[in-house]
């Protein structure tokens, strides 16, 4: 067993005798475990070798510390919402006992990470130096703004904006951490682009102050158009966004219609050819730099997996291999919860020729076996079957069941749902149409019935059947929608908000069309395939949004209220403040648009990602700051809209092409080979009693008809299926974007040549 002093990812040596004490065994079979768990999440986390840092190094990633992790972040995150300015306020005691509290988990968690780490490493690591910096300034922060509180003086807590430092920074947020360092590693190469951009911009403002400075032309306000140079490249900039055209271009088309040519010249320029150029730069330098990080993960796993087979490996004749017993135990210690029907078909995969040992390519197959989810399907006789069997075969009741299954049962209950939103349409108060929405949700249950009496039921509400759940919750929410809207008109009872919920269940009933449309429910099914993909960019989004949003309440806070219209208060018509009045952003009735608190500000900064009037509210504020608050707003631009919203788009779109066409990967298609040479497999169209289907994918998805062959067949016993695909991972799917562009097997690189495609390098000598 190695030392304390070794860390992961060293080479280790064994006795050739498979004799070994067993206390040795195991210490062995535990670092083994680490390395191909981290190969299956794809963690490159530095640990020592150590019995007991391995063991600490286990319970460091079980579920209940990530989860505890995640619970101490978002609670530290949602104190905006109870300090002031609040939205729910506490005392400032309450929620500086939560902070600390939070902070010494957070503590807690890095001194965990300290104890399976070696030194070197862990104060090299930027990551704990940025967690442990934030963890003394905020405390700092909280000394300060605490004591001046005791003596009566507002301070700024401006160690608040600091906070998303502790969801970027931990291990667990290695998906965010990831996007953020392939931002980061683009912005040199679009500076000069977006240098490019402003030099184009500075030149036609100064093309318009000669133009039209000197004409004393006004805007509607009354305020002198382009007189100022600043104002001028402000305006212009937010031509680019199209938020002001053509209110901006009116003064000078007035004047002349031959004015238009230079905003219209200037418009295609800036807004239609250097926007996008700035998404097509921006993407492809981004997609340049995680495909880096994405063949590093996949070279480092080979590497992890192949110091896992040097751990555990024996020599049998000329080669070495793993023992059968060994690499059951392993897997065990991997994935506690396989069960041991899973466990031996992925043995029958791995051990080919079933010769009691797993040679070594197949033993690095295992950390994609284990990540790819085989369901065990237990065919099971309809209940009818089994309690009347002679008249659940009888003639009528088969071709009952077969109606049920043919495509133009699905059909006639497409037309009926057309005809349902067609009713709903209409006036309700005419008591034919009271009458036929009762006919409607009659023919609704009448289905779902059906299906229950042609499908075994246990299967068709399985854990997985997600579209069978849906259809039948929207069934039973139009019929407690109907129910309530009868007892209401019967009372004459006057709720607005009971009659809006009643009135959106019967509604959504309408959403039954996506299970009924095939191609719906690929597309439905595909967005929630790369949602794992979106929430990484929405955690992205969140720490800009949350970032933003805390120093948008220290600068602008109590600047702006809202004042209710009918309250007659002059103060209600300029938001509270003088400076706005006769403004467009009073006008505009935009009070509401403030930063009193974190709900509002995380609204207004989702309007200004909309971009349509967001040159109003940074007006808006600028005139009850100062004209550089302008700069606040332009920032949050450029970070979010142009730069994040842009990558965001076109990296969906290329994960969405990905998932509306996944292909099987080769490991799949090696598992789906055995379980067919295994004769336990079991494909959708071949099961007629109870249709177990554990996946949404279309083509696989519910209890669609078959067109072809609808006999029954007798299918007793249990039986493997992949599961859908919506259970591959961002890793997996970002792979599967790149993996034309790996090296294929038997061409790995070296340790050297895989550091050169990481942007941050990393000690293997003492890292996994």
């Amino acid at each position: 067993m190695p030392g304390n002093s070794r860390a992961a990812g060293t080479h280790h040596s064994r006795p050739s005798s498979s004799e070994e004490p067993p206390d040795l065994e195991d210490q062995e079979l535990l670092l083994a475990a680490a390395y191909v768990s981290d190969a299956q999440y794809n963690r490159n986390v530095p640990f020592e070798t150590s019995p007991q840092a391995i063991r600490l190094y286990h319970f460091y990633n079980h579920w209940t510390m990530r989860a505890a992790t995640y619970f101490f972040i978002w609670v530290n995150l949602a104190l905006a919402l109870f300090e002031e300015p609040a939205v729910f306020p506490l005392p400032f005691l309450v929620t500086s006992i939560a902070e600390v509290l939070c902070l010494t988990a957070f503590f807690g968690r890095l001194v965990h990470f300290a104890k399976v780490t070696p030194q070197k490493v862990f104060w090299k690591d930027t990551k704990n130096i940025c967690v442990m910096v934030t963890i003394v300034l905020t405390l700092i922060d909280l000394v300060i703004y605490g004591s001046l509180e005791a003596v009566n003086i507002r301070g700024v807590r401006w160690s608040r904006a600091l906070r998303p430092v502790f969801l970027i920074n931990f291990p667990e947020s290695r998906q965010i951490r990831r996007t953020f360092r392939s931002i980061r590693n683009t912005l040199p190469d679009i500076l000069y682009v977006f240098l490019l951009f402003l030099f184009s911009m500075m030149i036609f403002s100064l093309m318009a102050l000669k133009l039209f400075g000197d004409r004393d032309l006004r805007t509607v306000e009354g305020s002198p158009y382009f007189t100022n140079i600043l104002d001028i490249a402000f305006e212009l900039y937010v031509l680019v966004t199209t938020a002001n055209s053509p209110d901006v271009m009116m003064p000078a088309y007035e004047l002349n219609w031959w004015y238009s040519l230079y905003f219209i010249t200037y418009i295609i320029i800036n807004t239609y050819i250097f926007m996008s150029v700035f998404l097509a730069v921006i993407y492809n330098n981004y997609r340049k730099h995680l495909k880096n990080e994405i063949h590093t993960l996949a070279y480092l796993k080979h590497h992890k997996m192949t110091e896992a087979f040097n751990i555990l490996k024996v020599k049998v004749g000329t080669e070495f291999v793993v023992k059968e017993a060994r690499w059951r135990r392993l897997v065990k210690v991997v994935a506690p919860d396989v069960s041991s029907s899973h466990l031996e078909l992925l043995l029958r995969i791995s051990d080919e020729g079933q010769k009691g040992h797993v040679d070594k390519v197949n033993f690095l197959r295992l950390a994609d076996l284990l990540n790819i989810r085989v369901v065990a399907i237990n065919i099971k006789k309809h209940p009818l079957e089994t309690w009347m069997p002679r008249v659940y075969q009888s003639s009528t009741s088969l071709l009952v069941q077969k109606m049920v299954q043919h495509r133009i049962f699905v059909w006639v209950y497409d037309v009926i749902i057309l005809i349902n939103a067609i009713f709903i349409a209409l006036d309700e108060k005419d008591s034919l149409i009271s009458y036929a929405e009762w006919l409607f949700l009659s023919l609704y249950i009448i289905e779902i019935l059906l299906k229950l009496y042609t499908y075994e039921p246990s299967a068709y509400f399985g854990r997985k059947q997600f579209w069978n759940w849906f259809d039948t919750l929207i069934i039973i929410a139009a019929l407690l929608a109907t129910v309530a809207n009868t007892t209401i008109q019967a009372r004459k009872y006057n709720s607005q908000q009971v009659l809006d919920i009643v009135l959106i269940l019967r509604i959504l009933r309408l959403l039954r069309v996506i299970v009924s449309i095939q191609r719906f429910r690929v597309i439905v099914t595909t967005l929630i395939n790369i949602g794992p993909t979106m929430l990484t960019f929405g955690g992205l989004v969140l720490v800009v949004y949350y970032a933003f949003a805390i120093i948008g309440m220290e600068v602008f806070h109590g600047k702006i209220h809202f004042l209710d219209p009918g309250s007659g208060s002059p103060d209600a018509l300029v938001c509270g403040n003088p400076a706005l009045k006769d403004s467009a952003f009073a006008q505009g009735r935009y009070c509401k648009n403030n930063f009193n608190d974190l709900a509002s500000s995380l609204i207004l900064l989702t309007e200004l990602t909309v971009v349509n009037q967001w040159h109003i509210l940074a007006d808006g504020f600028a005139l009850v700051t100062h004209q550089a608050a302008k700069l606040y707003f332009i920032g949050f631009h450029v970070v979010v809209v142009i730069l994040i919203v842009n990558i965001f788009i076109a990296f969906i779109l290329e994960a969405f092409f990905v998932a509306y066409s996944l292909e099987k990967s080769e490991v799949e298609t090696a598992i789906e080979k055995k379980i067919q040479e295994l004769g336990v497999g079991v494909q959708e169209e071949e099961v007629q009693d109870g249709g177990l289907i554990d996946n949404m994918d279309a083509k696989d998805s519910g209890f669609s008809p078959d067109e072809g062959d609808n006999k029954k067949k007798d299918l007793k016993g249990l039986y493997f299926r992949i599961a859908s695909k919506k259970y591959k991972t961002v890793d997996t799917l970002l792979q599967q974007m790149f993996e034309s562009e790996i090296a294929p097997e038997g061409k790995d690189p070296s340790l050297k040549e895989i550091l050169s495609f990481s942007p941050k390098k990393v000690n293997f000598d003492n890292s996994a």
